[in-house]
């Protein structure tokens, strides 16, 4: 006799349980998605679950210091061109031409009116 789907769900839960199973789910954009697939295509991997499982685990067995490798985000680099400069510290010395050097507590109820109006 077939089961139930109710009873198929009660013994999927079931197993689940004992396992410890537990769901993870994400989402992700078109280039993470682009990585994965061909992450599971290098490996010969077709289920997303099991590319995951094995680079989380993968990824355990070579310690905390190339996890940290492999898990840190990139940092971008700003950098401010020559003219830009020019340009700001020429917006900020007209500004300073125009008004009064305002220190700290000048604004009585701190709400920067006062700073915002000396600059208009």
């Amino acid at each position: 006799m077939a089961l139930m789907q109710q009873q198929r769900d009660e013994k999927r839960r079931a197993k689940a349980a004992k396992l410890q199973e537990e769901d993870l789910r994400m989402k992700v954009r078109p280039g993470t998605r682009q990585a994965l697939d061909e992450i599971k295509d290098w490996a010969e991997v077709e289920e997303n679950g099991e590319a995951m499982t094995l680079l989380i685990h993968r990824i355990h067995e070579l310690g905390p210091e190339a996890a940290r490798h492999f898990l840190s985000a990139p940092r971008h680099e700003i950098e401010i061109s020559p003219a830009v400069v020019r340009k700001l510290d020429h917006f900020r010395i007209s500004r300073e031409l125009r008004a009064p050097a305002l220190m700290l507590g000048d604004d009585p109820d701190d709400t920067g009116v006062l700073l915002l109006s000396a600059y208009t």
